[in-house]
């Protein structure tokens, strides 16, 4: 069994809606071999210093993130994509102790189950930046602007992402137009929207 790493240990005694199911999860997830690290403010656990999965709390459950969860193959039927856009990851869900407790051998495996899929080198076939519908909005504005055209084609395909799904959510036109506003020079600057 890998150790607790210190630096992690306020996130457990901050959630005490939680605690004893985090506490649960943290011994079992650490009984894979896992390394313990702190990344994103919360509990990130690793193999070879490949991420594997997150430890997080929500309102009405904690839940065990895999990373490459997509690529899992999920027997029990377990897994839930937390929204539509979300690609790679797959979260197993806790509401109370006992589910904790019922459902130690299947985290293990599925623990189990990422650590070959980092191993074998597997890679989440993302969808292309291409692929996302461009808001009229933001579409006008790159028209109108090359330098911003030229930006946004240098961004990462993750960032590129961001900023389309980030301008698509909003329902108003008035207020994408604001986010496309706000955003451009973040886009100039070469920067992520949470960079």
């Amino acid at each position: 069994m890998s150790s607790t790493n210190p630096a992690v240990d306020f996130y457990f005694s901050k959630n005490k809606q939680w605690l004893a199911e985090l506490e649960h999860l943290r011994t079992y997830v650490l009984a894979c071999g896992l390394t313990e690290e702190l990344k994103w403010g919360v509990p990130c656990y690793t193999f070879e210093k490949r991420n594997i999965g997150l430890l997080h709390v929500f309102k009405d459950y904690c839940a065990f993130l895999f990373v490459k969860g997509a690529l899992l193959k999920d027997a029990e039927g377990l897994l839930v994509q937390q929204t539509q856009n979300t690609q790679a990851h797959r979260q197993l869900r806790f509401t109370t102790l006992g589910e904790v407790k019922a459902r130690e051998a299947v985290l293990k495996s599925y623990i189990r189950e990422a650590i070959a899929v980092e191993k074998s080198g597997l890679k989440v076939a993302f969808k292309p930046s291409a692929e996302y519908d461009v808001p009229e909005e933001f579409q006008q504005k790159l028209a109108e602007t090359p330098a911003l055209q030229t930006a946004f084609a240098a961004l990462t395909p993750g960032r590129q992402r961001t900023y389309l799904l980030h301008f698509a959510a909003a329902k108003q036109p008035a207020t994408r137009a604001a986010r496309v506003a706000k955003c451009t020079p973040l886009i100039l600057a070469g920067k992520g929207l949470n960079d």
